[in-house]
């Protein structure tokens, strides 16, 4: 085999393709045996330190050894949110489908900002936006395009709300949200130059969910005060407990106050592909931007975020620029050029994978997973159930299951201590990941279980 070509950065034909089987191996190999692994490996700083650190390499290294370094050090020290056992934060399950479709999509190498040097996967956007568009009930005319995640997909979402007021006193606005409201919604506001006194953070309710009783008192508040309430994030599925807003109420107070409506749903919105699902987002059709993240519970693997939006124009107002550098890749007409709807000029083609996995399953499939994934937080709600040393402290939904330990040999101020040493004590084990949260000022413990794969 003949050695790398340095000075091109090119490897020959061969060793490209003796290397590539090697890495589709190592992956094979690693999915099918992952559920027989750990769900965590965490070593330390210094650990890690002295097992990867090196001085810069002026002279290359046999791409073998780099590979053997890859999967034997630096992957054995990672959680694996893929694992049917991670059952922290919310996983994100992946598919093999969507790793082919990585693959493609970095060998290749297509440009998807603009349509001049993208045509075809602007085109699969296109398709796969108006697929999810038919889902949520979007009108014809809706838009969007995939980000990288849902922080980047609420920030672009809350700056087609700011734009929407453009012409106002941005110094007066105010957006409203309950305090389950993921943190993404206020670091997407601060860096839309929003002060923290315009985030109005709303006592939940009992259920974890915005009261619309509470939203119409903040709102009638702040016009009191020659506020301007600007727009209200609501949640489909939060992360502390799963939590649905009550999305008809809220879409008519916003209707009624004249305010933006954007729908938080990286997590949640895709239970829209179960019919279970479904009945739980009645009102999505009626919010004016909607987030979701297909690297969580439509399967992907990392990075894929979506924005949806009822009225694209304006994004195109609050994003589109065009130098003199671009001015060969102006559209005309149909095409669409993605850079001009959201803050990135260099966009890889995300879409693909959600629509090669969507293509080779169907929608079938990914509605069974959905329901498997809601069906194991139940199932799971229901083994707590049978011992007392457990509390519900907010019940199964959408893959959500809430509880802590509270055995009776425990005293009450030592039981946040012990929950989140049970959390700790699982994490290093690696059998299991379930994290813990803080809910009504107690610590407890969650599990989200929405890995199809989960027995």
């Amino acid at each position: 085999m003949r050695e790398p070509d340095s000075a091109l950065l090119q490897l020959g034909r061969e060793q490209m393709r003796e290397l590539g089987y090697r890495v589709v191996d190592l992956i094979v190999d690693h999915l099918e045996n992952l559920p027989n692994e750990p769900a965590m490996r965490v070593r330390s700083r210094e650990g890690l330190e002295r097992l990867l650190r090196e001085p810069l390499p002026r002279q290359g290294s046999a791409p073998g050894d780099v590979i053997r370094t890859v999967t034997g050090k630096v992957f054995q020290s990672i959680g694996h949110i893929n694992h049917p056992r991670f059952f922290g934060f919310i996983p994100t399950p992946g598919n093999y489908v969507g790793v082919l479709a990585d693959m493609l999509t970095a060998g290749y190498a297509p440009f998807c900002g603009t349509w001049l040097e993208g045509s075809g996967p602007a085109e699969i956007e296109i398709i796969t936006l108006d697929w999810l568009k038919e889902l949520f009930s979007f009108p014809e005319s809706a838009g969007g395009l995939f980000l990288s995640g849902g922080s980047m997909a609420n920030l672009t979402g809350l700056a087609a709300a700011r734009e929407h007021w453009a012409g106002t006193d941005r110094q007066q606005h105010v957006f409203y949200c309950s305090d389950q409201t993921h943190t993404s919604v206020d670091r997407a506001l601060r860096i839309l130059g929003y002060r923290r006194d315009q985030i109005c953070r709303l006592p939940s309710s009992d259920t974890f969910r915005l009261s619309p009783a509470i939203l119409r008192s903040a709102i009638a508040r702040d016009r009191a005060a020659g506020r301007l309430p600007a727009g209200v994030i609501v949640n489909v599925g939060s992360t502390n407990t799963g939590a649905i807003d009550p999305l008809p109420q809220i879409a008519d107070v916003c209707e009624a106050e004249g305010l933006w409506l954007h729908a938080d749903g990286a997590f949640g919105a895709a239970a829209i592909f179960s019919p279970r699902g479904k009945a739980l987002l009645e009102g999505i059709d009626r919010v004016e931007s909607l987030t979701l993240d297909p690297h969580k519970w439509l399967f992907q693997p990392y990075v894929s975020g979506c924005l949806l939006v009822r009225d694209p124009l304006v994004l195109q107002r609050a994003f589109h620029i065009l130098p003199e550098y671009l001015l060969d890749a102006e559209t005309h007409g149909r095409e669409i050029n993605f850079c001009d709807y959201g803050p990135e000029l260099t966009r890889p083609f995300r879409a693909l994978k959600l629509w090669m996995s969507l293509k080779v399953f169907g929608t079938d499939a990914f509605s069974a997973a959905v329901d498997r994934g809601i069906g194991m937080a139940e199932f799971a709600e229901s083994v707590l159930h049978e011992s007392a040393a457990w509390e519900i402290v907010s019940p199964a939904q959408i893959g959500i299951v809430v509880f802590r330990y509270v055995a009776g040999d425990v005293a009450e101020e030592d039981l946040d201590e012990v929950n989140r040493r049970l959390a700790h004590r699982a994490a290093e084990d690696g059998r299991c990941v379930a994290t813990t949260t803080v809910l009504n000022g107690r610590t407890v413990l969650r599990m989200c279980t929405i890995n199809p794969r989960t027995t």
